[in-house]
Protein backbone atom coordinates (compact mmCIF):
# COMPACT_ATOMS: atom_id res chain seq x y z
CA UNK A 1 0.00 0.00 0.00
CA UNK A 2 2.88 2.40 0.82
CA UNK A 3 4.48 1.77 -2.58
CA UNK A 4 1.26 2.82 -4.34
CA UNK A 5 1.18 6.14 -2.46
CA UNK A 6 4.88 6.75 -3.23
CA UNK A 7 4.25 6.19 -6.93
CA UNK A 8 1.33 8.64 -6.86
CA UNK A 9 3.47 11.32 -5.17
CA UNK A 10 6.31 11.10 -7.71
CA UNK A 11 6.12 13.22 -10.80
CA UNK A 12 7.97 13.20 -14.11
CA UNK A 13 9.09 16.79 -13.51
CA UNK A 14 10.60 17.65 -10.11
CA UNK A 15 8.39 20.07 -8.21
CA UNK A 16 11.31 22.40 -7.44
CA UNK A 17 12.00 22.75 -11.18
CA UNK A 18 8.36 23.62 -11.79
CA UNK A 19 8.50 26.26 -9.02
CA UNK A 20 11.66 27.82 -10.50
CA UNK A 21 10.10 27.91 -13.98
CA UNK A 22 6.93 29.45 -12.56
CA UNK A 23 8.90 32.12 -10.66
CA UNK A 24 10.91 32.98 -13.78
CA UNK A 25 7.72 33.20 -15.84
CA UNK A 26 6.10 35.54 -13.31
CA UNK A 27 9.22 37.73 -13.29
CA UNK A 28 9.18 37.98 -17.10
CA UNK A 29 5.45 38.81 -17.07
CA UNK A 30 6.04 41.47 -14.42
CA UNK A 31 8.83 43.12 -16.39
CA UNK A 32 6.75 42.94 -19.58
CA UNK A 33 3.70 44.52 -17.89
CA UNK A 34 5.86 47.28 -16.43
CA UNK A 35 7.30 47.96 -19.89
CA UNK A 36 3.80 48.14 -21.35
CA UNK A 37 2.74 50.58 -18.62
CA UNK A 38 5.76 52.83 -19.26
CA UNK A 39 5.20 52.74 -23.03
CA UNK A 40 1.50 53.53 -22.56
CA UNK A 41 2.38 56.44 -20.28
CA UNK A 42 4.85 57.90 -22.78
CA UNK A 43 2.36 57.46 -25.63
CA UNK A 44 -0.40 59.06 -23.55
CA UNK A 45 1.71 62.09 -22.65
CA UNK A 46 2.63 62.61 -26.31
CA UNK A 47 -0.99 62.20 -27.37
CA UNK A 48 -2.24 64.72 -24.78
CA UNK A 49 -0.05 67.44 -26.29
CA UNK A 50 -0.78 66.54 -29.90
CA UNK A 51 -4.55 65.98 -29.74
CA UNK A 52 -6.49 68.79 -31.27
CA UNK A 53 -8.68 70.19 -29.88
CA UNK A 54 -7.37 69.57 -26.36
CA UNK A 55 -10.70 70.38 -24.83
CA UNK A 56 -12.71 68.19 -24.74
CA UNK A 57 -11.30 65.43 -27.00
CA UNK A 58 -7.77 65.48 -25.58
CA UNK A 59 -9.01 65.50 -22.01
CA UNK A 60 -11.34 62.56 -22.57
CA UNK A 61 -8.56 60.61 -24.26
CA UNK A 62 -6.15 61.45 -21.42
CA UNK A 63 -8.59 60.17 -18.78
CA UNK A 64 -9.16 57.02 -20.83
CA UNK A 65 -5.39 56.48 -21.14
CA UNK A 66 -4.80 57.05 -17.43
CA UNK A 67 -7.44 54.49 -16.51
CA UNK A 68 -5.89 52.04 -18.98
CA UNK A 69 -2.48 52.51 -17.32
CA UNK A 70 -4.06 51.97 -13.90
CA UNK A 71 -5.56 48.70 -15.16
CA UNK A 72 -2.12 47.56 -16.35
CA UNK A 73 -0.56 48.48 -13.00
CA UNK A 74 -3.31 46.62 -11.11
CA UNK A 75 -2.62 43.53 -13.21
CA UNK A 76 1.10 43.96 -12.43
CA UNK A 77 0.29 44.22 -8.73
CA UNK A 78 -1.71 40.99 -8.99
CA UNK A 79 1.20 39.21 -10.68
CA UNK A 80 3.60 40.49 -8.02
CA UNK A 81 1.22 39.38 -5.27
CA UNK A 82 1.05 35.94 -6.90
CA UNK A 83 4.83 35.86 -7.04
CA UNK A 84 5.29 36.87 -3.39
CA UNK A 85 2.24 35.27 -1.72
CA UNK A 86 1.88 32.26 -3.97
CA UNK A 87 -1.84 32.84 -4.55
CA UNK A 88 -3.97 34.95 -6.85
CA UNK A 89 -6.01 37.47 -4.94
CA UNK A 90 -9.65 37.59 -5.97
CA UNK A 91 -10.15 41.17 -4.84
CA UNK A 92 -7.44 42.47 -7.16
CA UNK A 93 -9.21 40.99 -10.17
CA UNK A 94 -12.51 42.46 -9.02
CA UNK A 95 -10.91 45.90 -8.67
CA UNK A 96 -9.49 45.59 -12.19
CA UNK A 97 -12.97 44.77 -13.46
CA UNK A 98 -14.44 47.79 -11.68
CA UNK A 99 -11.79 50.13 -13.09
CA UNK A 100 -12.34 48.74 -16.60
CA UNK A 101 -16.12 49.14 -16.33
CA UNK A 102 -15.86 52.68 -14.96
CA UNK A 103 -13.43 53.50 -17.79
CA UNK A 104 -16.01 52.28 -20.29
CA UNK A 105 -18.79 54.24 -18.58
CA UNK A 106 -16.76 57.45 -18.65
CA UNK A 107 -15.77 56.99 -22.27
CA UNK A 108 -19.28 56.22 -23.51
CA UNK A 109 -20.77 58.98 -21.38
CA UNK A 110 -18.28 61.55 -22.63
CA UNK A 111 -18.79 60.65 -26.26
CA UNK A 112 -22.56 60.72 -25.78
CA UNK A 113 -22.33 64.20 -24.30
CA UNK A 114 -19.94 65.55 -26.91
CA UNK A 115 -21.17 63.73 -29.97
CA UNK A 116 -23.73 65.72 -31.81
CA UNK A 117 -25.89 64.32 -34.52
CA UNK A 118 -26.24 60.83 -33.06
CA UNK A 119 -29.02 58.75 -34.46
CA UNK A 120 -31.68 57.38 -32.17
CA UNK A 121 -30.26 53.87 -32.61
CA UNK A 122 -26.73 54.99 -31.61
CA UNK A 123 -28.11 56.81 -28.59
CA UNK A 124 -30.15 53.78 -27.49
CA UNK A 125 -27.14 51.49 -27.92
CA UNK A 126 -24.99 53.84 -25.81
CA UNK A 127 -27.63 53.98 -23.05
CA UNK A 128 -27.82 50.18 -23.01
CA UNK A 129 -24.00 50.00 -22.78
CA UNK A 130 -24.05 52.43 -19.86
CA UNK A 131 -26.74 50.42 -18.08
CA UNK A 132 -24.88 47.13 -18.55
CA UNK A 133 -21.56 48.61 -17.43
CA UNK A 134 -23.25 50.14 -14.39
CA UNK A 135 -24.75 46.77 -13.52
CA UNK A 136 -21.32 45.17 -13.84
CA UNK A 137 -19.83 47.75 -11.46
CA UNK A 138 -22.57 47.11 -8.89
CA UNK A 139 -22.12 43.34 -9.20
CA UNK A 140 -18.34 43.58 -8.80
CA UNK A 141 -18.63 45.87 -5.76
CA UNK A 142 -21.07 43.37 -4.26
CA UNK A 143 -18.58 40.58 -5.02
CA UNK A 144 -15.81 42.50 -3.22
CA UNK A 145 -18.11 42.98 -0.25
CA UNK A 146 -18.98 39.28 -0.17
CA UNK A 147 -15.31 38.30 -0.50
CA UNK A 148 -14.39 40.53 2.45
CA UNK A 149 -17.24 39.14 4.54
CA UNK A 150 -16.22 35.57 3.70
CA UNK A 151 -12.59 36.38 4.50
CA UNK A 152 -13.48 37.91 7.85
CA UNK A 153 -15.72 34.95 8.71
CA UNK A 154 -12.98 32.47 7.84
CA UNK A 155 -10.48 34.50 9.90
CA UNK A 156 -12.83 34.56 12.89
CA UNK A 157 -13.55 30.84 12.64
CA UNK A 158 -9.82 30.15 12.32
CA UNK A 159 -9.15 32.14 15.51
CA UNK A 160 -11.84 30.33 17.49
CA UNK A 161 -10.42 26.93 16.54
CA UNK A 162 -6.93 27.79 17.79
Amino acid sequence: MEKDSEVEKKSLVPSRLVEIMEEAFHAVIGVFLFGIAVAALIYSVIRVFTTSPFFPSGMIQAINDILFIIIILEILRTVIARYTDGVFQLQNFLVIGIIASVRHILTVGAYMTLGSGKTREEFDRAVIELAISSGIVVALVLAIFLAKVADSLSTKSGKTKA
